[in-house]
């Protein structure tokens, strides 16, 4: 008898049908994503109005004064969103907060159409909706005016694009524009932060692997390479131009003391419990672990690629340097964010834990930056240079006493110089004084401000006004001992009864000797 071949068990890859449309949400749930979404941009426009810039969003609102592809720290997208808010200048912090209010706001809608073009439907969708909403590194981490404000959003467009080219069929006019456009937006990621090159990385291995490799044979892909490659291509001859100064100064010149320790590896643990919380923790490993089991479906993959790939590189520099932040690794959770629309639904268990964490967080939040009872309640303990709240108020009542020794110096003639010792405080004053007051920054590590204002330039002027606060205790005389300090006046800012920041403005003359 002949031997029949028995049909073999292996599941071919699976490619992703073509979008078909979905169903809406139910109306129980499409009416909670409402409130919640009122509800947290309430308390964004409320905090809007009662605090200045942290240290870092100060210096991101300087960068719309001085245009460039890139800085230091981060490529030029959010020096050009700053610009845009500004009209053309520094923004002030209510309208940069304002602004970044509603974006923050919209991002996990964002996250809805991204789960739609991967193929969620009906009230699946929502569940990324809810995981970004409630998500604390995401409900509260996108309030300020930082690059990852619009890499979320260019990270989640990008997923929706490349879903629904891998949902279309190879050659059709659907593809072709998905493809082109997520070949735009990934451009764009790039030039929002430097972790937009790992997304790139994770969407060419999911388009290089099976079951879309037929896109390959069309235009579509290398449409969207080009794509890419115009948007990044200012921001890739600039820093060659410079001697690529954002790399050397983010992998050389910051890691001086860089080695894989407890200490790092403790800040990255340790930042994931605070800042995503253990339950949402718990749900991202269940959504990874479930992508890798369903890998054969092209979507699945690409979101699992577009988890791991920036996972796994941004981890292992926390590891190892000592100035990396746990935030870094926040990208990965927007993939998963998508990819748990797809996916079966987390247990009531988990879901509740979520939305407890999710609820609570911001409220909590508000109630700690707008209320003094942080200072109020710590006791003898309370070292005011850790509490970063004190950086959103104290320059509100720093930098009218430095515009007003500003009014007097040039009443007498002269064109100051505004110099700090560092760049937080530079940062500040150069944001809040605007384009028309020079800012200088004596500090012995580079930062962008050594290009904007050289040292040869502000330690020729006849008149500084050296701006401090109480984090940099050295005296005006130690650090500028060729000058005459003529007087110094001071501020000092409260916060539950204490003396959170005190800001001091020293006028400093050249020496009578160096005058004769």
């Amino acid at each position: 008898m002949a031997r029949v071949k028995k049909p073999s068990q292996r599941r071919a890859p699976v490619a992703s049908k073509a979008a078909t449309p979905a169903p809406g949400p139910s109306r129980h749930v499409l009416r909670w994503a409402v409130v919640l979404s009122l509800g947290l941009l309430a308390l964004r426009l409320r905090l809007a109005e009662l605090v200045g810039f942290g240290d870092a969003e100060a210096l991101y609102a300087s960068y719309a004064l001085h245009p460039q592809p890139a800085y230091l720290d981060h490529p030029g997208l959010v020096g050009a969103v700053a610009r845009f808010v500004g009209d053309g200048g520094a923004p002030s912090p209510l309208s940069a907060h304002r602004f970044t209010a509603f974006v923050a706001t919209a991002v996990p809608w964002l996250g809805v159409a991204a789960a739609r073009a991967a193929g969620a439907r009906g009230d699946g969708a929502y569940v990324t909706f809810f995981a970004l909403a409630l998500l604390p590194e995401m409900s509260i981490g996108l309030f300020g005016l930082t690059p990852d404000l619009a890499l979320s959003a260019l990270w989640l467009g990008s997923l929706a694009c490349a879903a629904t080219a891998l949902r279309s069929p190879p050659g059709t006019r659907t593809a072709l524009v998905s493809t082109v456009f997520m070949g735009l937006l990934v451009g764009l990621s790039v030039t929002a932060k430097a972790t937009g090159v790992l997304l790139a990385l994770a969407l060419v291995a999911a388009f290089a692997g099976r079951g879309a490799r037929a896109h390959l044979r069309t235009a579509a892909p290398w449409a969207a390479a080009l794509s890419a490659a115009i948007v990044v291509t200012p921001l890739a001859l600039w820093e060659k131009a410079h001697g690529f100064p954002l790399l050397a100064h983010r992998l050389v010149a910051t890691q001086s003391a860089a080695a894989v320790s407890l200490r790092n590896a403790a800040g990255l643990v340790l930042g994931q419990l605070l800042y995503v919380t253990p339950p949402f923790l718990w749900q991202a490993y269940v959504a990874l672990r479930q992508l890798w089991q369903r890998r054969e479906d092209t979507v699945e993959r690409m979101l699992f690629l577009a988890s791991a790939v920036p996972a796994v590189p941004l981890a292992a520099l926390c590891l190892w340097s000592r100035v990396a932040e746990p935030h870094w690794v926040a990208p990965a959770y927007l993939s998963l964010a998508v990819a748990v629309s797809r996916l079966p639904h987390p247990g009531k268990a988990v879901t509740r834990a979520c939305v407890a964490v999710g609820v609570v967080a911001p409220v909590v939040a508000f109630v700690l930056v707008t209320t003094p009872l942080v200072p109020k309640l710590s006791g003898k303990g309370y070292r005011p240079r850790y509490d970063l709240v004190n950086d959103l108020y104290a320059w509100q009542a720093g930098l009218p006493l430095v515009r007003a020794e500003l009014d007097a110096v040039r009443g007498e003639g002269y064109a100051p110089y505004v110099v700090g010792p560092h760049w937080t405080v530079c940062a500040q004053l150069h944001a809040g004084l605007g384009a028309a007051v020079p800012v200088g920054c004596a500090t012995k590590e580079g930062d962008d401000f050594a290009g904007w204002f050289p040292k040869r330039a502000w330690t020729e002027a006849p008149v500084i006004l050296y701006v401090t606060d109480d984090r940099f205790p050295a005296s005006p005389a130690v650090q500028f001992p060729h000058r005459d300090v003529v007087r110094i006046q001071s501020t000092q800012i409260l916060r539950g009864g204490r003396v959170v920041r005190t800001i001091r403005v020293a006028r400093l003359e050249r020496a009578a000797s160096a005058r004769r």
